[in-house]
């Protein structure tokens, strides 16, 4: 840089010791699902209810009463939805039974819906609607739902979501609000359920919480599964959309503890090792093994079989003879 180039201003410093110290006391906003100004993700697969649990936080806290009948609120305060899939009149109703539910006044809640048809989180003019809406009424919660609506990039590409992604971010920052952003996760299982969100691991990896919802493997049932990036995820638990005779109050509700996996599939038993299946092999023929025939009923590669077979005869575990391989005298004995 020459000396006739003025200098850049800085970025703002701090001394590590005058930083805010967190309060542990007012970490949670709810408390074991979502973190105060934190911002997450809402997965689901396709009918797993995301747009009323997205509603569901969202009424608490704009009333204080607990998530789902179960979950403290924290930091309660005003709530802010855009929910991009459904026509406002049905999205009122749905506020409303969660509100009948709760034995709330609609007309006193503190939740605000943004109405616009449309909200495009990849255009700038939208960026600086929702950032204007958003520093008039101050929220300690927006929900986003789905992300899908909200914009027309490749969720795939890495550059496009982690743009989007950043403009979330600073608005969390800049305005201390926590954000819940409704997504899709793909109908194929992975132990991490954070990688089964569509498009883009940045997706998962920008998320401070998150809150999946998946149906158990065989019977189908509703599962809430948490994750946080400062905090311990709770218990698992089984969930159930339930109205009254009428109809009416229809919410989630608690049926009960799920039990301590991803929520999707129980873990399928590791495959048997190489060394398990000759053995096996070996114990249930009738005569000794030509390695032709072993390569054969086990349809492994000859140089693995062979390396495996070493092992075991070096161990005492298996012989081989003139008639072909067989257990070890050791192994017939303890048969």
């Amino acid at each position: 840089m020459s000396a006739s180039t003025p200098a850049a201003p800085e970025l703002p410093v701090a001394r590590a010791t005058d930083l805010e110290i967190a309060s542990a006391e007012h970490q949670w906003l709810v408390r074991q699902i979502w973190t105060q100004q934190a911002v997450g993700i809402v997965g689901g697969v396709p009918k797993s209810c995301k747009s009323w649990f997205g509603l569901d936080l969202a009424v608490s806290v704009a009333s204080s009463t607990p998530c789902l009948g179960r979950f403290a609120v924290d930091d309660p305060g005003t709530a802010l939805v855009y929910l991009a899939e459904d026509a406002l009149p049905l999205v009122r109703g749905r506020i409303a039974d969660l509100c009948l539910h709760r034995g709330l006044s609609l007309a006193e809640l503190d939740l605000l819906v943004i109405t616009a048809p449309s909200l495009r989180l990849d255009l700038a003019a939208d960026q600086a609607r929702l950032c204007a809406t958003v520093a008039r009424h101050e929220p300690r919660l927006l929900v986003l739902d789905p992300l899908v609506r909200l914009h027309r990039l490749d969720e795939n590409s890495s550059a496009d979501v982690s743009a989007l992604l950043g403009f979330l971010r600073e608005l969390s920052r800049e305005h201390k609000v926590a954000i819940v952003l409704v997504h899709h996760m793909s109908k194929r299982r992975r132990a991490d359920l954070g990688q089964s969100l569509r498009g883009s691991g940045d997706l998962h990896a920008w998320t401070d919480d998150s809150a999946y919802l998946t149906h158990r493997h065989g019977d189908g049932r509703l599962v809430l599964v948490t994750e946080h990036r400062s905090a311990p995820a709770s218990r698992p638990v089984e969930l159930k959309l339930v109205s009254r005779a009428d109809g009416s109050a229809t919410h989630l509700e608690i049926v009960g503890d799920a039990p301590l996996d991803d929520g999707s599939a129980p873990t399928p038993p590791a495959a048997p090792s190489l060394t398990d299946r000759i053995l096996a092999a070996l114990r249930s023929a009738p005569q000794a093994l030509l390695r032709a025939e072993l390569r054969e009923t086990l349809r492994t590669n000859n140089q693995r079989l062979g390396d495996a077979l070493t092992v075991l005869q070096r161990e005492g575990v298996v012989e081989h003879t003139d008639r072909g391989w067989t257990l070890g005298r050791a192994r017939h004995v303890g048969a």
